[in-house]
């Protein structure tokens, strides 16, 4: 199959469960069948070249089982065959699976409700194991890189399908390829993601290493994602990328971090991470006096945990070799609620660069995000200095996405690797400079227009408009949206104060 072919078959599982169940849930049906089907499919490869090279089926078995270890019973030929209770036979094979690959695969398909037979009948499960039957998904079919590109289609698919939710577990891949290209991950190094979704930041640094004829199974990939289906949907991506050393955990990095060493919160060379916005249920408190030492900057307000999240990956950073990407909504930089911690955190020196991003690069949401690049060890030239980039305009946008296209990425990283002033798009601060400004990192306070230049922007009236037409008396989805445009309000309003 060509890569198109590949999606259309994808998808065409996610079409099986139209209108019996809702969009959001297709994700914790398809990827675990999915996965299933792939194991089944590379074991029966691996047995077949062992058994043509020798004719012995136990060896055959024994090299079968190296990559994974399928238990009898639990192969998906045994689930294909059963006339009732299928549901019940695919958790029991899961079970198996799991239970016989505990350091890799534990936990990883998730806890659907696959014995509901009012929810997903045997009939319904026999059309989704039949479809994915019409085709072989071994690696000679099927290569890593290929299959992993098509999950990453489903993962896009379900993210349009169900709307506002998307955020939570998928983030905009131009963008995700920016940061990472940014921080230029190495091979050798650990990299660490806080907040991992569907591990899709992770999947970006792997490919980057590969781009650069790196070794990439030289890599540590590590995330920790508080939603169990989604974590378990990180698991299944990354061992369809020939990923083999990750980990990922499940759990609040805030309230309980996964990864600890020595006593002390394990750190890493590089953190991409796309955190949840401005959090308000959140242990406050316990920042107070935080056991792992992360409240070095001081403790964030109880209605935005942002700079929670900040401290977290700041003390999560190697201390020679650590850096960061950050997506953060505008309000970190310049917020009064946390002006003490930004002043804190500019004096110590460690952020680099601070990114402007255009509108609408999130699904169902018109807020302009930033990203935050820090360093625990700068370059000598850059120490006591930080870049600033309005890169607003930077945006295309294609059958109702917007994305950056390969040319805006190309100009960002530019002006980022030469790290200077650009009139009307870059331009560098000193650490005295900003500090003047009251620790104040709003772009526009740096990054002034260019002689003559009309800025163009689109107006937050606007925005409300299209929110209110599109009003659900007591959408929740509604309200969230309200909280982007308020914070986009108070962003464009301390711009304007700071251009009198």
């Amino acid at each position: 199959m060509g890569q198109q072919a590949l999606e259309s078959y994808l998808w065409g599982a996610a079409n099986l469960l139209r209108g019996l169940i809702e969009a959001g849930d297709y994700k914790q049906y398809v990827f675990p069948l999915l996965f299933f089907k792939r194991l089944s499919d590379v074991w029966d490869e691996d047995y077949r070249s062992a058994f043509d090279e020798t004719g012995d089926h136990g060896y055959a078995e024994a090299t079968a089982n190296d990559r994974f270890i399928i238990p009898p019973g639990a192969h998906w030929s045994d689930v294909r065959r059963a006339a009732r209770d299928v549901g019940r036979t695919l958790r029991t094979a899961f079970g198996a699976i799991e239970t016989a690959n505990p350091e890799r695969l534990a936990g990883v398909f998730g806890n659907a409700p696959w014995t509901d037979k009012a929810q997903m009948p045997d009939a319904t499960l026999k059309n989704l194991i039949e479809h994915f039957s019409k085709h072989i998904l071994n690696l000679a079919a099927v290569p890593e890189d290929e299959l992993g590109n098509a999950y990453e289609y489903l993962v896009r698919q379900f993210a349009d399908d169900s709307g506002h939710t998307a955020q939570e577990f998928y983030t905009n891949r131009t963008l995700v390829h920016l940061m990472t290209q940014m921080l230029r991950p190495r091979p050798g190094e650990r990299i660490y993601d806080p907040t991992a979704g569907t591990g899709g930041m992770l999947i970006s640094a792997l490919a980057e290493v590969q781009r650069n004829g790196g070794d990439a199974r030289t890599l540590g990939l590590y995330g920790q994602e508080i939603i169990g289906t989604t974590a378990s949907i990180a698991r299944m991506n990354l061992v369809l990328h020939g990923v083999e050393d990750f980990r990922i955990a499940v759990g609040n990095a805030l309230s309980d971090p996964a990864f600890i060493e020595l006593d002390r919160l394990m750190t890493f060379d590089m953190v991409l991470a796309n955190p949840p916005y401005s959090i308000k249920t959140w242990n406050r408190d316990a920042w107070l006096e935080d056991p792992w030492g992360r409240n070095i900057l001081g403790t964030p307000p109880q209605g935005r945990a942002d700079y929670a999240f900040f401290q977290h990956i700041l003390q999560s950073l190697d201390r020679k070799t650590g850096r960061c990407a950050i997506l953060f909504p505008h309000g970190v930089l310049f917020r009064q609620e946390e002006a003490s911690m930004r002043y804190a955190l500019i004096e110590r020196d460690l952020v680099e660069c601070v990114l402007g991003l255009g509108p609408n690069l999130f699904y169902n949401s018109p807020m302009e995000a930033c990203v935050v690049v820090c360093r625990t060890r700068k370059p000598p030239k850059r120490r006591g200095r930080m870049l600033f980039i309005d890169a607003v305009r930077e945006v295309a946008r294609e059958r109702a996405q917007s994305f950056l296209a390969p040319e805006h990425q190309k100009r960002i990283l530019s002006v980022y690797r030469a790290f200077t002033d650009e009139p009307g798009f870059a331009a560098v601060a000193t650490t005295e400079q900003v500090l003047a400004n009251e620790g104040n990192l709003s772009i526009p306070r740096y990054v002034r227009p260019a002689a003559g230049a009309m800025v163009a922007r689109e107006s937050p009236i606007d925005d409300l408009r299209r929110l209110w037409d599109d009003f659900d008396a007591g959408s929740a989805a509604f309200w969230r949206e309200m909280d982007d445009v308020i914070e986009m309000v108070e962003r464009i309003a301390a711009e304007s104060r700071t251009d009198g």
